[in-house]
């Protein structure tokens, strides 16, 4: 049988979709920048630890910080080692779950997340927010969540 035949981006499909990886490519490279520089916070440790911050007694599954901060389970786990490392976050055994691990949040996590916060918010607003129409803001947020049943969505276990 013969592989169906698809049909080529347009230059107009193909430059949204490129102006979209770009952005979010340099978005991410200039946040994490500013992190690093003002607190020794690569961006990926600082979503991990705001996750944590949002969670219920913050703290989280292994497996669900993965899917919240987007990251494999084995990069999950690298870092999850180096912020523990570090003092940012410790592990407790789920009691459940013998093979089950939480992630929780320490005090000094908390400190370190309450001064990068601020950099991180006035780059979000800096480097994105402030290009946008305020009525951008409800289409924009409307529009990712439209998409967002197209797309694989993480697993949420309970």
């Amino acid at each position: 049988m013969a592989p169906p035949t698809v049909s080529e981006l347009s230059e107009t499909e193909l430059a949204v979709w490129r102006g979209f990886l770009r952005l979010h490519a340099a978005l991410a490279k200039q946040l994490d920048a500013e992190l690093e520089a003002a607190h020794g916070l690569p961006l990926s440790s600082y979503e991990v630890l705001i996750n944590l911050q949002a969670a219920p007694d913050q703290r989280l599954r292994m497996a669900d910080l993965a899917d919240r901060a987007l990251l494999s389970r084995s990069g999950m786990t690298r870092l999850v080692d180096r912020l523990e490392r570090q003092g940012l976050l410790a592990r407790d055994h789920c009691v459940s779950d013998a093979r089950g691990c939480f992630a929780v949040l320490t005090d000094a996590g908390r400190e370190l997340l309450a001064r990068a916060r601020p950099t991180h918010l006035a780059g979000v607003r800096e480097k994105f927010l402030q290009h946008l129409e305020p009525g951008d803001f409800e289409r924009l947020a409307a529009l990712w969540e439209a998409m967002m049943p197209g797309v694989t969505a993480p697993t949420q276990k309970t």
